[in-house]
């Protein structure tokens, strides 16, 4: 192993990878790519192991080893050409949900083939029952949109017309599928291209053996990491509220054991799937716990496979953790993957309390819309990011208005927002005393009211936490949590969806016809606290009282200033 050969290369495979998403950000099409960010890109072998990636969507990073996989399981090797690009979004057939569109494009050295450059990318119009892709009520997965089994989309440099035409006449968005697909493709072609100058610069043996190297050295470095903590089995428990068909609780439960430097996550207790889409798939539950791992260890290690290989899953198929064809999945990899890796850095918290963080809101809104538009005449589809509060940790307050622990991804800003879409924002505040109070409080929600401007949106949304709380640590207490609300042609009281539309969720349904006029308000949750309040120090309550996060009555009442 040359340390300094692994430095440079390790470097420089990320630079390829994150010089490929801001490609990708920079020739898409849609708010969801060019905004929110809402992708990945990374370097496999010719075995499906990650060896680079960009720090971009936790969920995909963690998810593209069993993806790579799957893919080179169904289409052999030495069926593979140059020029070539793979496209896969079957969530049973290893990938996260629906939506997620994966290209994998072949590096070849020599006339070999080395590996591949990936891209991972959420496209917000997938066809299926509502527009945007984030069916509350799904019932099935042919619900949730056109599933791709791994195919070829370039075939020796041409592209497959019959697969686009297939793609493109399955979605409400054509124009925008076509150039954000082609934003995807965009950055594996450069990866191709720059990761060709690296072997041609430092030779494929040279590459091959050091890109190996990487993946031992990031293993013995999460070993060590995970040789820190105390043996034991230690068990947590989270609840999804419900999966917008019944009206029932969902549990999430882990038993981790831990054993020199091997962790175990055994989900085994959790919930049998639900008749609803919040269940994850095997890929989602497999990157939610190595999520969790990530955020408790060295954030230095070199993000690759190597690093998850210390770290097995058991989650039984057909629960809420592994669910069996064909059952909805679409909101596992936004709602449940953030519960999965909270059980993780629950259960942990107790011997390892210094490295975890109470509950964040665990959701990314998911408010989904389109319609046509009124100036245009042309369809819309957009799928908005919210984002959440932190939990506290030992040292610090949790993070204000983020996305979940899985995303990393932005809001759209206002002034995009209004002019790509018929909505006007009438306010987005923080929302005062929502985060959970403790030594180290959590991070605030924020509170988003929108007016509709066209003469119909059609909305539906895939979110939690509007029943329950984001848990507190070390005697830290709950965060707030979240809701939408509705007010009919801009009068009257909000409601939720239930009360006003006759849904069986208030967080998670489909196909809602907003008018002209009528007002949105998406609420969203807090983090929960970390520590008791009567410690936190009164310097930090006076700062919050003059920045508006805590009230002059929450300040008295629960701090005792």
């Amino acid at each position: 192993m040359d340390p300094i050969m692994m430095k440079i290369l390790d470097s420089s495979m990320v630079s390829v990878c994150r010089e490929m998403g801001i490609t990708l950000m920079q020739t898409s099409y849609s708010t969801i790519f060019n905004e929110a960010l809402d992708f990945s890109c990374a370097i496999a072998n010719t075995d499906g192991d990650m060896i680079a990636c960009a720090e971009f969507c936790p969920a995909q990073i963690g998810g593209m080893p069993l993806m790579a996989k799957s893919i080179i399981k169904e289409i052999p090797l030495d069926e593979i050409y140059e020029g070539d690009v793979l496209l896969h979004n079957d969530p049973y057939r290893g990938g996260l949900h629906t939506p997620e569109h994966t290209f994998f494009k072949p590096i070849f050295c020599e006339g070999k083939l080395r590996g591949f450059a990936v891209s991972i990318g959420h496209i917000a119009e997938v066809g299926g029952m509502v527009p945007g892709g984030f069916p509350g009520e799904a019932t099935e997965i042919f619900h949730e949109g056109l599933r791709l089994p791994p195919i070829k989309i370039v075939k020796r440099g041409v592209m497959n017309e019959d697969v686009w035409k297939i793609i493109l006449a399955n979605v409400r968005t054509p124009r925008y599928n076509y150039g954000d697909l082609r934003a995807l493709i965009s950055a594996v072609d450069l990866g191709v291209a720059q990761m060709t100058r690296l072997y041609d610069k430092y030779g494929a043996d040279v590459v091959d053996q050091t890109s190996k190297d990487l993946m031992d050295y990031s293993e013995r470095r999460m070993r060590a990491e995970i040789e820190k903590i105390p043996d034991g089995i230690y068990a947590f428990e989270d609840l999804v509220e419900d999966d917008g068909i019944e009206d029932r609780q969902y549990k999430i439960a882990v038993e981790v054991h831990k054993k020199g430097s091997n962790i175990i996550a055994d989900y085994t207790g959790s919930s049998r799937q639900a008749k609803g889409p919040i269940n994850a798939t095997l890929g989602v539950t497999m990157s939610a716990t190595y999520n969790a791992m990530l955020h408790m260890t060295d954030p230095d290690i070199p993000k690759n496979s190597g690093c998850f290989r210390p770290i097995s899953i058991i989650a039984p198929p057909t629960t809420v953790v592994n669910v069996d064809f064909p059952a909805p999945e679409v909101g596992g990899n936004t709602e449940t993957h953030p519960r999965i890796a909270g059980t993780v850095i629950g259960a942990l918290a107790g011997v390892i309390p210094h490295l975890a963080m109470a509950a964040e809101g665990c959701t990314h809104g998911n408010f989904v819309f389109g319609g046509v538009h009124a100036a245009s005449k042309e369809f819309f589809a957009c799928y908005d990011i919210e984002v959440v509060g932190w939990g506290g940790r030992s040292f610090a307050d949790g993070n204000d208005a983020c996305d979940s622990i899985n995303g990393n991804c932005r809001v759209t800003p206002v002034e995009v927002f209004e002019v790509r879409y018929p909505w006007r924002v009438k306010e987005w505040v923080f929302r005062q005393d929502s985060g959970g109070p403790g030594q180290f409080r959590g991070g605030v929600g924020y509170t988003k009211n929108l007016e509709c401007l066209n003469d119909e949106i059609i909305i539906s949304q895939m979110t939690d936490r509007h029943k329950t709380y984001p848990w507190g640590l070390e005697g830290g207490l709950p965060g707030d949590n979240g809701a939408t609300l509705f007010k009919q042609g801009g009068k009257g009281n909000w409601k939720n969806a239930v009360q006003v539309y006759d849904k069986a969720s208030p967080s998670k349904y489909s196909n809602i016809s907003i008018k002209k006029g009528d007002l949105v308000s998406l609420v969203m949750p807090a983090g929960g606290g970390y520590g008791d309040p009567k410690e936190r120090s009164r310097e930090a309550v006076i700062q919050d009282v003059a920045e508006g996060y805590v009230s002059r009555k929450a300040a008295k009442k629960i701090y005792g200033l």
